[in-house]
């Protein structure tokens, strides 16, 4: 009798989240940006969270794995596909708050 291995094998787990949240805010022209990409803002969140912190140079990918381990301000920044239009991801250091945001609402 044979028996399809794969078939038994568990589904890969989801990444768990990194670091909390706090309460998620953003700003009308990122969520507007957002729709106009068809682009769900908690997508971006969920990569955020995970460690997925976008297009980052070597050293912030650094200082983000440093700022999840030592608790403090975490960032992610990410292009929209076919624009050059970026949507910045901002996690404060005491975890209070996460917002979704344009490089020229900074």
């Amino acid at each position: 009798m044979s028996h399809d291995r794969t078939a038994l094998a568990p589904a890969p787990a989801a990444p768990q989240p990194r670091f909390d949240l706090g309460r998620l805010v953003d700003t009308p022209g990122a969520l507007r940006l957002l729709d106009q990409h068809q682009i769900n803002p908690l997508s971006l969140v969920a990569r955020h969270v995970t460690g997925d912190f976008g297009d980052l140079c070597a050293y912030d990918l650094r200082e983000n794995e440093r700022a999840v381990e030592e608790g403090l301000r975490v960032f992610s920044s990410y292009a929209l596909p076919g624009s050059d239009a970026k949507v910045w991801c901002i996690t404060e250091w005491d975890r209070s708050v996460t917002t979704l945001l344009l490089p020229s609402e900074y």
